[in-house]
């Protein structure tokens, strides 16, 4: 059996599930046609047992890529901050760090104190930030050099990581 990087695997998963929609399209096209009232419908390229065929072997080898790409997110590791992390617990926490980041980059857009609106009793309030919004701009970088980090590990891991699986067919 043929061996591909992890790396390539993800990417033809997109390329089987472009594949899946384009033949379930073709299916609609090809068993239908508009002919006079009592003429025979002339064949137009493929046949719909064709195309099915087609539409099943490549839902087979999708539903095989997912399992094989399953199996190495979680028999493979990487090293992130002195921890060995499945590679699948690993693009959660990339995922969470740039959630993360998000979230501090917008409280590091708050004013300290700004106006709030009066309710007309001549009382002047203020909405008071309870926290320093630099630190959080700071946090927010890290967070994203970290993220950065995990993602080049990850990536390095799947060009690295070999699964067995013949995408002759696809590329």
């Amino acid at each position: 059996m043929k061996k591909i990087p992890l790396a390539e695997g993800v990417k033809l998963k997109g390329v089987l599930t472009k594949k899946i929609s384009e033949l379930t399209n073709e299916i609609q096209s090809v068993s239908k046609a508009i002919v006079e009232k009592g003429q025979t419908p002339k064949p137009s390229g493929r046949s719909l047992s064709e195309v099915e065929a087609e539409l099943a072997q490549v839902r087979k080898d999708s539903r095989t890529l997912d399992r094989l790409i399953y199996r190495a997110n979680i028999d493979n590791t990487v090293n992130f901050k002195g921890e060995e992390l499945p590679i699948v617990e690993a693009i959660e926490l990339a995922t969470q760090l740039r959630a993360e980041a998000a979230l501090c980059k917008d409280m590091s857009r708050s004013e300290k104190e700004r106006l709030y609106h009066s309710t007309g009793d001549n009382v002047i309030f203020y909405q008071v930030t309870l926290y320093d919004p630099e630190e959080y701009r700071k946090r927010a970088n890290e967070l994203e050099k970290e993220a950065h980090r995990l993602s080049n590990l990850i990536n390095a891991k799947n060009y690295q990581v070999e699964i067995e699986f013949n995408d002759s067919n696809y590329f």
